[in-house]
Formats: C-alpha cells, sequence, structure tokens
C-alpha cells in the first residue's frame, strides 16, 4: 500500500515537473514570438521608411525631368517667337523699302513723262525750223522740194553705178580663186546624172550531183537526212525532178555556201547520217569563217589600203557571200574602190583616202546583227567605232543622200557607187523589204525562252524553230507554236500564210572507250 502510494506521489511529482516544463516552454515560445513580431515591425517599419524614400528620390527625379523639359520647351518657344519677331521686322523692312521704290517709280514716271513733254515740244519747232530751212533753201536754189530731190537721185545713181562695177569686179577676183573648187562641184554633179540603171538580184544556188541516185542518199530514211541539215545550216533544201541538181534557198548567202560546201564533202565522202551532217556543218561553219577573214586581207592588200581594224576585214571578206542585185558585194566594192580613186585622182584629191572610202562604202550591209538602220548609217556607226577618219565615216553615210555630205569624198563615192551597181530605187526597197521581213521572223522567234535556233525558209512561208528538249516539253511546244503564228499575225505584214513549225528532239550521247 505504502509502495503504491510513494509510485503515486513520484508519478505524479513527475508529471507536475512536466507540466512546469511544459509552461516554461510555452513561456520562452511567446517570448520568442514576441521578439520575432517586434523584429518583424522593426523590419517592416525600416522596409517602408527606405520605400518611402526612394519614391520621394523617383518624384523629385520625374519632378526635375519635368522640369528640365519644360525649360527646353520654353526655350525652343522663346526660340520660335525671336525669328517670328525677326520676319517681322524684316517685312517692315521690305514693306518700306518698297514704299520707297514706289515712291521713287512715280517720280521717275513723273520726270520721263515731263521729258517726253519737253521732247515733243523740241520736235515740233525742230519741224517748224526743218520748214522753215526747206523754204529758205528752195528761194534761195530757185529749185523746188521735187527738183532738187530730182538731182539728188541722179548724183545718186553715178555713184551708185561706180560702186556696181567696182562689186562686180571684186566678184569677178574671187570667182576666179574660188573656180577650180566650183568646177569640181560641177563635175562630181555632172557625172551623178548620167549613171546606168540595172539590177537583178539571186537568193538561190544550184548544187550539181554526178547522178540522181545521190539524190535518195541526201534525203535519208524518212527523211532525216535532209531535215537534219535543213536544221543545221537554215537552208532549204529543194530536191524535185529537176536532173543532177539540187536547189540551195535561202536569204543568207552564207548560210547557202556552208550548205553547199557541207553537201559537197557528205557527197564525196559518201557518209551520210545526222550526226555526220552536224559534224560536217559546224566544221565546214569555221572553214568559211577563217575564209571570210582571209578574203578579208587579202582584198585590203591587193586595194593598197592598210590599217583596217580586224573586224572591217572580217565584214569586207564577208562580201563575198553577199550579191547586190546580181552584182557580187565584194566584187562591187572593189570596183567602187578603184572608180572613186581614179576619179579622186583626176580631180585632184586623195586617191588612198578615195578607195578606202569605196571599199567600205556598203559595209552596212554584212553586220553580225541587223539594227533598225539603213545601211548607209549604220556602216558610217561602225566606221566610227572602229576609228576610221570623219571624212570617211562621212563619205559612207552619206552615199544614199541620208546624212550631210561634208566633204568633196562624199559625192564621188555616191557617183561611183551608182556607176557600179546602178540599182533603181523603187526595186532596192523591195528587196531590202523583203530580206529585212525575213530577218525580222528569225529574230521574233528566237525572243522566246527556250528557243536555240531559229530558220525562215521558203521565201518567208515557213519558219522553222528549233527548241530545247530539257527547256520545253510537248505541250508547251504546241502552245508555243501557237503563240508564235499569232504573235506573227498581230505584229507583222506579209503575202499568203507563213507556216511555223516547231522542233523538239531528245539526244542522248555516250562514248565506248
Amino acid at each position: 500500500m505504502n509502495i503504491f502510494i510513494i509510485i503515486a506521489i513520484g508519478v505524479l511529482a513527475a508529471a507536475i515537473a512536466v507540466a512546469i516544463t511544459v509552461i516554461a516552454q510555452r513561456r520562452m515560445a511567446h517570448t520568442r514570438a514576441k521578439t520575432i513580431i517586434a523584429d518583424a515591425e522593426r523590419e517592416a517599419e525600416d522596409l517602408k521608411r527606405q520605400k518611402q524614400l526612394e519614391g520621394r528620390e523617383e518624384a523629385l527625379k520625374i519632378t526635375a525631368e519635368a522640369d528640365k523639359q519644360v525649360n527646353q520647351r520654353m526655350n525652343k518657344v522663346q526660340q520660335i517667337e525671336a525669328r517670328q519677331k525677326q520676319r517681322e521686322l524684316q517685312l517692315n523692312q521690305q514693306q518700306s523699302e518698297n514704299a520707297r521704290t514706289r515712291n521713287e517709280l512715280d517720280s521717275t514716271r513723273q520726270a520721263l513723262d515731263n521729258q517726253m513733254a519737253a521732247i515733243e515740244a523740241r520736235q515740233a519747232e525742230v519741224d517748224k525750223m526743218h520748214r522753215n530751212a526747206l523754204e529758205q533753201l528752195e528761194h534761195i536754189s530757185g529749185l523746188s522740194q521735187q527738183e532738187a530731190k530730182n538731182k539728188l537721185i541722179e548724183s545718186l545713181k553715178d555713184e551708185a553705178k561706180t560702186a556696181a562695177a567696182s562689186y562686180i569686179n571684186d566678184i569677178m577676183d574671187e570667182a576666179k580663186m574660188t573656180a577650180n573648187k566650183e568646177a569640181k562641184r560641177i563635175v562630181v554633179q555632172s557625172i551623178q546624172r548620167v549613171a546606168t540603171e540595172t539590177a537583178i538580184e539571186n537568193s538561190v544556188t544550184v548544187f550539181h550531183i554526178d547522178s540522181d541516185e545521190i539524190k535518195g542518199r541526201i534525203i535519208g530514211r524518212e527523211g532525216r537526212n535532209i531535215r537534219a541539215l535543213e536544221a543545221a545550216t537554215g537552208i532549204e533544201i529543194i530536191v524535185d525532178d529537176t536532173p543532177e541538181a539540187i536547189v540551195l534557198s535561202g536569204f543568207d548567202p552564207v548560210r547557202r555556201e556552208i550548205a553547199r560546201l557541207a553537201l559537197h564533202q557528205l557527197v564525196a565522202d559518201g557518209r551520210i547520217h545526222p550526226a555526220r551532217i552536224e559534224e560536217v556543218v559546224a566544221k565546214v561553219r569555221k572553214q568559211v569563217e577563217e575564209e571570210i577573214i582571209e578574203t578579208g586581207k587579202r582584198t585590203a592588200i591587193d586595194l593598197g589600203i592598210h590599217g583596217l581594224h580586224p573586224d572591217l576585214i572580217r565584214m569586207v571578206g564577208k562580201m563575198k557571200y553577199r550579191s547586190s542585185y546580181g552584182q557580187n558585194l565584194l566584187q562591187h566594192s572593189r570596183e567602187t574602190a578603184n572608180l572613186c580613186a581614179i576619179m579622186a585622182s583626176e580631180l585632184g584629191l586623195n586617191p588612198k583616202k578615195a578607195r578606202r572610202a569605196g571599199l567600205l562604202h556598203d559595209i552596212g550591209k554584212v553586220p553580225d546583227e541587223e539594227p533598225e538602220l539603213p545601211h548607209a548609217l549604220l556602216g558610217m556607226k561602225l566606221a566610227e567605232k572602229y576609228k576610221e577618219k570623219p571624212e570617211i565615216c562621212n563619205a559612207i553615210g552619206a552615199h544614199h543622200d541620208e546624212v550631210e555630205q561634208t566633204t568633196l569624198l562624199a559625192p564621188i563615192v555616191q557617183v561611183c557607187d551608182a556607176i557600179s551597181g546602178a540599182r533603181p530605187g523603187a526595186r532596192r526597197e523591195i528587196v531590202e523589204a523583203y530580206i529585212k521581213r525575213l530577218n525580222d521572223l528569225e529574230q521574233l522567234a528566237l525572243s522566246y525562252p527556250g528557243v536555240i535556233k531559229t530558220y525562215a525558209i521558203q521565201a518567208g512561208r515557213e519558219l522553222r524553230v528549233i527548241v530545247g528538249a530539257d527547256k520545253i516539253d510537248d505541250v508547251e511546244t504546241e502552245k508555243l507554236s501557237s503563240e508564235i503564228a499569232k504573235r506573227i499575225q498581230d505584229e507583222m505584214t506579209y503575202p499568203g500564210q507563213v507556216k511555223i513549225t516547231v522542233i523538239r528532239e531528245t539526244r542522248s550521247v555516250a562514248f565506248a572507250k
């Protein structure tokens, strides 16, 4: 029993100790909480005070910035007001000056009016004095005014006759001094009026063969050889019943010559197929180009002309393959050059310059490009481009009266061209229009993307257009032919109809090694 009481007391004592500990801890926690709350309140108060200080500083900065902007605007307003005041002062000064000027003008006008009145009064006095003087002269001389006038006219007639005779003598002396030059001009103009006229134009070449069996080989299976040849040269090849002959038709003589030489090599070799045709045509084209340059050099040497630009030499060589109304253009130019040299020698001018101008006078007929210019003006521009002398350029440009003739060399070239070429104007215009129409056909089709080559054949009744297989497909090919036909109808004038043939080929090349 006592043991239980002791245990109970011990437990109670322990519980009391625990309670006391808990109460102590609670008091400590409460004290710590109060301390933390006090610290937090102090920190919050410090933070609040700091934020208030920062806010005041920011407000001061904003106020200072606003004051600065206000001051700047006030300064600008003051400057504007100052400028306006200055302008007002200037306007007031100008108004004052204008007022003074008006006053001065009024004063000047008044003074002029007074002077005019004085002058009119003085003029009236002078007229009165003149009448009085005439009356006194008539009284003193015993002659009337009309009689005195007649005597004065007679004396003036005698003086005029003497002066006219002297003037005529001066003119005769001057005419004697310039008679040589005037005689040259008259001789040149007289020769111009007696030039003969005859002309024929060629646009076909006949290729002779040994037997008609070769015609079949030239045509090839299903016509592939002749199509390849026409596509490579741009020349229409006519194989008909004419015995031992094939006709090459085309407006470009260089193309005809390439086709003729290529046919000659193909027939002589015996191997005629599309690949071989293209190879031979490329080779012949290079040979013809070399022959053109050689012909130009040989012509310049034969005529004793030195210092020609290489491009001019090449154009002179191209004349060999150009026919000018039944006359080879190179032969016509050589003949004109020799005639110019002879006539210049007879007239006492420089024969070398005349020969040079005569050779180059038709150089505008064989350019690489065909601009919209007459051949005389084009030739003059080419000569200027290649640094020919001004008198040579003028002679080239004036030989068809398309520019003014500034030297005696120009009419000499014109006369010798007429004597050698003798081309009638109407026929010349018709043929030039024909050549221009064919060139325009080719250039029109060549302006479309994907077109590689164009050839106008059958005197312009057919236009063959070769396109790249990798650039245009079959559907676009049909569309292209329709577009070209419509554009030709809208933009060009031509007789009959024009057939547009668009050719598209796919080629694959490989080499076995």
